[in-house]
């Protein structure tokens, strides 16, 4: 199973009630932002990877994560505490985090603070996962990462799912330009899983 459909599958059910009411949404417009919001993080998390500092960040709080948070997956989402969430939104998307939020809004109906405010609460749990993959000896297998991407590109064709969210991330991790950033997070993530 994907690292995405692993998280899609964690923030189901109990999960998405209790984000759905800490963020003061419908459960079907918040499962629809985490549909958008999950490519668009591990992706950044690829972006980050691309250089030296940020991949030593990232990997650092890889090994450092033992995916605890997903032993109370409900408690920590139903709380408006987000721990490193704002932290690390900031790190993986910078300058960028405002486009996101609208992005993220447009694909689910959410305003752009709750948006943030589920991204915030996202970027720990995709941490997380990986966390307890590398704990549990599964490490982080660039297969499965490369493969996670080029399924969310394909969610890219249904607007509902966050068609335009897809092609702005298409187009922040398209680093050579030649209109797919496959390549370009393929080799983004070779680099920091080599580390």
């Amino acid at each position: 199973m994907s690292l995405l459909n692993q998280l899609t599958e964690q923030l189901s059910g109990p999960a998405l009630e209790a984000l759905s009411k800490q963020l003061g949404a419908d459960p079907s417009q918040t499962q629809s932002a985490i549909a958008a919001a999950l490519p668009m993080i591990v992706g950044a998390m690829g972006n980050q990877a691309a250089t030296e500092q940020g991949a030593q960040a990232l990997q650092q709080h890889v090994q450092q994560n033992d995916g605890s948070i997903l032993d109370n997956l409900t408690g920590f989402l139903g709380s408006t505490d987000n721990g490193i969430g704002p932290q690390l939104i900031e790190s993986f998307f910078g300058g960028n985090k405002n486009e996101v939020h609208d992005g993220i809004s447009q694909a689910s109906g959410l305003n752009a603070g709750q948006a943030g405010s589920l991204l915030e609460n996202l970027a720990p749990v995709v941490m997380g996962m990986m966390g307890r993959q590398n704990q549990q000896g599964g490490g982080l297998d660039i297969g499965s990462l490369v493969g996670m991407f080029m399924n969310s590109r394909g969610m890219g064709g249904n607007q509902n799912a966050g068609g335009g969210v897809m092609g702005m991330l298409n187009n922040m991790l398209d680093s050579d330009r030649d209109g797919s950033a496959i390549d370009d997070v393929a080799g983004m993530l070779g680099g920091f899983l080599k580390k």
